[in-house]
């Protein structure tokens, strides 16, 4: 069965809480039975020292030759019914002399062992999980002091021993608090988890969805975005990435569009033009009429295909530039000299190319390009008698450069779409025929490939500007510099006048 990241990440919390709390649980029995058996030996110890201290006073009270087990016996019995252990008083060779359960004691029939004696003669005290030598058939906790005589000699000593069964009991009841609020959190955390993994998840299952419907071509799906986090964040990106794919679609089904009908027109035109030819229907005499229009046709169908496929390897990263310093005034100028006819024919004025020299870094045959797109653009359009201007601004790094024409101008919702590929706005349909509305895209184009911009600004019935910028060329940015030293005279110092080299000084 295939595992979904849902279930993945649920099971991996899931076993991440169930191992810590086992592990919690081990470490809670181990601490359990340290302070369990560091809490016994306390209570031993201090009921051991108590009985020690009345142990002291009775036998000295005796003058240290025997102690009295009827005034003894009664505080044994007290003290080991209240800490439920077995106290009992033996002699230096480790007989039981006296004990807290008189009914079944059964110190009394075993010595305690010469070593658990010397121990306690040498260490001073005595402690000890066991069977204390024999004596008890389970575990018992055992602790001991001595009793010493007049000349501080040890005399005997006190025992007091205790069950450790009663940590079996206290394990037991422990463990179950444990599981019980262990199985209470786990219950809570899997119930967070499960739906803190959901939200978690729940993008990420509506982005598979959504690419499913990608595959199917339907763009329109988008995902839901919710707080600032990698998944928000993805979620975000992929919307961007879904808007960016449902206008890669609607631009290439439109290319496809206009592709057809750009091809379609003049190759109904070349074909129905030969057929006549062929079948008889146009007459000799005007055949040579006809197969101009033809050539005509199959010129522009060459442009187009030429334009399509300068795009094609800009997109693709094929076309490489190769920024030098170029001057371009000198490629306006040389630009503008290739339509000198039809500027003649349109008495056009053309205004700014005496302009001053200005360098920038870019790929001389691909701004060529641009500048005679935009030149053949601007005498298309400017009317009879009209003018053509070009204009220069050095700025921030940058070199401006615009195309100016008088003319009916572009309407401002057109505008924006001017850089469209195969775009012709209804005034450009009617004037420019054997265009096919790519020469702008590849402008462009161009101009971003030299991290440049490229505005328009129109006035209808007045003018059409287009303006780009290229980077300013290092070399220009040093003449500009001196151009501008150059302009403030030299400071003379006081009292020296300006002098004449060769001619002496000025009067």
């Amino acid at each position: 069965m295939r595992k979904t990241l849902f279930s993945k990440y649920f099971y991996i919390c899931s076993s991440i809480i169930l191992i810590s709390t086992a592990f919690l649980g081990v470490v809670l029995l181990v601490f359990s039975v340290q302070y369990f058996r560091d809490d016994q030996y306390t209570l031993l110890e201090r009921n051991v020292k108590q009985s020690v201290v009345l142990t002291n006073l009775n036998y000295s009270a005796n003058g240290y030759k025997y102690v009295d087990p009827a005034y003894l016996q009664p505080f044994y019995q007290l003290q080991g019914q209240a800490i439920d252990a077995d106290i009992f008083l033996v002699d230096v060779e480790g007989k039981t002399l006296l004990c807290s359960n008189t009914t079944s004691c059964t110190h009394v029939d075993y010595l305690l062992p010469s070593a658990v004696m010397e121990r306690l003669k040498t260490a001073g005290d005595y402690r000890e999980t066991g069977k204390l030598g024999g004596i008890y058939k389970t575990s018992y906790y055992t602790v001991g002091r001595p009793v010493v005589g007049s000349d501080g000699q040890t005399v005997g000593a006190v025992f007091a021993s205790t069950s450790s069964a009663a940590l079996t009991t206290f394990l037991v009841d422990i463990f179950q608090m444990y599981v019980i609020s262990a199985a209470l959190v786990m219950l809570f955390a899997f119930i967070v988890i499960y739906f803190v993994t959901s939200n978690m998840v729940r993008p990420l299952q509506d982005m598979l969805a959504a690419t499913r419907s990608f595959s199917k071509g339907d763009f329109s799906i988008r995902v839901l975005v919710e707080g600032d986090d990698e998944v928000a964040m993805l979620a975000a990106a992929f919307n961007s990435m879904a808007s960016s794919l449902a206008v890669m679609e609607s631009t290439r089904r439109s290319f496809t569009a206009n592709v057809s009908h750009e091809l379609k027109t003049p190759m109904t035109t070349i074909g129905g033009f030969i057929d006549g030819i062929l079948d008889g229907t146009i007459p000799p005499e005007k055949q040579s009429y006809y197969l101009r229009i033809v050539s005509g046709e199959v010129q522009r169908l060459s442009r187009m295909v030429r334009s399509m496929l300068s795009i094609a390897r800009i997109e693709a990263g094929e076309l490489t530039i190769a920024p030098v310093p170029v001057e371009i005034t000198d490629i306006v100028t040389r630009t503008v000299f290739t339509f000198e006819q039809r500027i003649e024919e349109k008495g056009i004025e053309v205004r700014g190319l005496d302009a001053e020299k200005h360098l920038v870094e870019a790929d001389a045959d691909l701004i060529h390009q641009v500048v005679y797109n935009l030149v053949d653009n601007a005498v298309k359009f400017v009317q009879q008698g009209g003018y053509l201007e070009f204009g220069y601004r050095n700025d921030g790094g940058m070199t401006f450069i615009s195309v100016k024409n008088s003319g009916e101008g572009v309407a401002p919702e057109e505008i924006p779409k001017l850089f469209d590929r195969f775009y012709k706005s209804d005034k450009s349909r009617s004037l420019d025929k054997n265009g096919v509305g790519l020469g702008l895209s590849i402008v462009k184009t161009i101009v971003n490939l030299h991290n440049g911009e490229i505005f328009v600004r129109s006035e209808p019935g007045q003018y059409t500007e287009f303006v780009f910028s290229l980077p300013t060329s290092q070399q220009n940015k040093k003449s500009l510099l001196f151009r501008k030293h150059d302009k403030q005279p030299p400071r003379e110092a006081p009292g020296q006048s300006q002098q004449d080299p060769g001619r002496g000084t000025k009067p």
